[in-house]
């Protein structure tokens, strides 16, 4: 139906909602830690911003010259080979499976620390609320994309609101003084060490700034396809960035840089800055509802790639049945929200392996957007006014690449461990595909 359709502000709501997670309020932590000065904080946040923006206008070309539902698959399946997509596409799964799993449970934390704030919060009280969550926005996939989208809107505008307050209360100048004065590192490294330090930085940066690539699994569920993915994932970037670059700049200017590096709970020690005692209980709500608004983006969105998937015929073709009435895919909704809850009892290690994610996302993202290359040869016979061409081709492609093989370079060096276990895992879903393969000789 052509009232179901995503326009332009969904579109752009939905990348918002894909990239803002729980990651500002944790890993500028890291990067703080990692950094060499000041400077380096900064410049590093604003460098991940754009290649967040070259990948975004790399992505907006691909979702625009093969706009279909479950496309961050298809794209693999079509460029380079079925059993390249379904090994990165179920390793994505299995990651964002495990990244709501434990941003559902922090989320859990922050809401016992108001309901039970004179009590013993205990795991299971915890984890109760943290399953309750995802079960509740099963149930509102299952109503259709309209209604999902409609929920996204609502809680992402909330999210970003709760951002908006953070930044500007600070310019207010009306927060508690904190004590805490924002001090200028002036340790001097060499080129070698600050490149090394910049790497590490990076990881945190691309993980904070990454998930916008999903969108592309909207492409064929999207008004006006070729103008509207393009302008949403742009228009999505540029909020995130400025938020980004607005709430460090609180951060730094309230807690301190130094004082950063040693903060457990940043986003907590600002709000109780800006807002007195009541800042923690306020933040706490707040932060539990932009939970749930990646909860409920991730339900939306991982499902159409194992639709995709069965499309393929790589996995069952149960999977891309749909609901006649909502055509929501309730086998893909359901299979995903069960590997979401099972992933839920393991989400307390979900920081140890962190950097396989991070490795195995870097492979999946410098090969996605690598396949722009091929596109523009496979569809040049389309209508360039009615698709969109990033500009400065080939270098905005090229810039985003680098990023990601630079982040997934550091990992490698870094954590070796992670590097090899994450090939390993990749190389097993690599072989499964053709054991799947043999058992459906139909498939061509």
């Amino acid at each position: 139906m052509k009232g179901s359709k995503l326009n332009l502000f969904e579109v752009t709501m939905i990348v918002v909602s894909f990239v803002i997670g729980m990651g500002i309020f944790r890993t500028p932590v890291n990067v703080a830690r990692e950094s060499t000065s000041v400077e380096m904080f900064f410049w590093v946040w604003i460098l991940g911003g754009v290649a967040a923006l070259c990948g975004a206008l790399t992505y907006a070309e691909i979702g625009s010259r093969y706009p279909v539902t479950g496309g961050y698959y298809k794209i693999f399946s079509h460029c380079y080979h079925p059993s390249i997509a379904f090994a990165i596409n179920c390793v994505i799964l299995i990651s964002n499976a495990a990244s709501l799993a434990g941003v559902a449970l922090i989320g859990s934390e922050y809401l016992t620390n108001v309901l039970f704030k004179d009590t013993l919060a205990t795991d299971t009280i915890k984890l109760a609320i943290a399953s309750s969550t995802i079960l509740i926005f099963y149930g509102v996939n299952l109503l259709g994309l309209k209604a999902s989208s409609r929920t996204q809107n609502v809680l992402t505008i909330i999210k970003i609101g709760m951002v908006l307050l953070l930044i500007g209360a600070l310019f207010t100048g009306d927060f508690v003084e904190t004590g805490i004065k924002a001090i200028t590192s002036t340790n001097s490294n060499n080129w070698s060490s600050t490149l090394k330090a910049f790497g590490i930085c990076l990881v945190a940066v691309s993980f904070t700034y990454g998930g916008y690539q999903q969108t592309i699994n909207f492409g064929g569920e999207v008004k006006h396809a070729s103008k509207n993915l393009p302008k949403g994932i742009f228009f999505g970037i540029s909020i995130i960035m400025l938020l980004y670059l607005g709430i460090n700049y609180a951060y730094y200017k309230i807690i301190g840089y130094e004082a950063l590096k040693e903060a457990e709970s940043v986003a907590a020690i600002l709000a109780g800055a800006i807002f007195g005692k009541n800042g923690f209980i306020i933040f706490s709500v707040l932060l539990f509802l932009s939970v749930l608004a990646y909860v409920n983006v991730l339900l939306m969105s991982n499902p159409r790639v194992m639709y995709a998937m069965s499309e393929e015929g790589v996995i069952p073709p149960i999977f891309k049945k749909r609901n006649s009435k909502t055509k929501v895919m309730t086998v893909s909704l359901s299979a995903f929200t069960a590997v979401c809850l099972l992933t839920l009892f393991y989400a307390q290690t979900f920081d140890e392996i962190l950097n396989y994610i991070i490795f195995l996302d870097s492979i999946g993202m410098a090969t996605s957007a690598a396949t722009i290359f091929i596109l523009r040869k496979k569809t040049a016979h389309l209508d360039p006014k009615k698709i969109y061409r990033v500009k400065l081709y080939p270098l905005i492609p090229l810039i985003f690449i680098v990023s990601y093989l630079l982040a997934g370079t550091s990992i490698a060096i870094n954590t070796p461990k992670a590097a090899l276990i994450s090939c390993i895992v990749f190389a097993v879903f690599f072989l499964l595909y053709f054991a799947l393969r043999n058992t459906n000789p139909k498939k061509s």
